[in-house]
């Protein structure tokens, strides 16, 4: 069985509700998914899971939150070579770098040798349009075909 690990760090709940958006849409494939907040995780957890989804708000002019800048900084203590990734997150368009911390944690993964799977989902605040909805749902499911191939 596929394990699936989905990390996140969410102020407002933005971001823990895409998690569990993309939760639910990969459960019905078989696989064995987790959710855990980036804060209360050791990165080298990362290597008992097959594939890695991380999530994160972006903080003010495209800022990491605090409480990710730990774990963004011990990823590279550890080789995730081969493992499947993607990242996800929630930001705000009012600010001149929309969920820049998608294309941070994006870009450390990738240092750290993980396959990105695909391009990173940035949803403006929480998915509460069918549309948004959908493009959550569609990230999950591609990632979920892809990741036990």
């Amino acid at each position: 069985m596929t394990k699936i690990v989905i990390a996140y760090a969410s102020m407002s709940g933005n971001t823990e509700e895409i998690a569990e958006l993309l939760k639910v849409s990969i459960e019905p494939f078989g696989h064995e998914t987790e959710m855990m907040e980036m804060e209360h995780m050791d990165v080298h957890d990362l290597l008992k899971y097959d594939g890695i989804l991380l999530g994160s708000y972006t903080w003010g002019d495209g800022d990491l939150p605090y409480e990710t800048e730990e774990f963004y900084e011990n990823l590279l203590t550890v080789d995730l070579t081969r493992k499947n990734a993607a990242v996800f997150g929630s930001g705000d368009h009012a600010y001149p770098k929309f969920c820049a911390a998608v294309d941070l944690f994006e870009d450390r993964l990738k240092e750290c040798g993980t396959n990105i799977m695909q391009a990173g989902l940035k949803v403006e605040f929480t998915p509460d349009t069918q549309e948004e909805i959908d493009r959550c749902v569609d990230f999950a499911v591609q990632f979920a075909n892809q990741v036990g191939a």
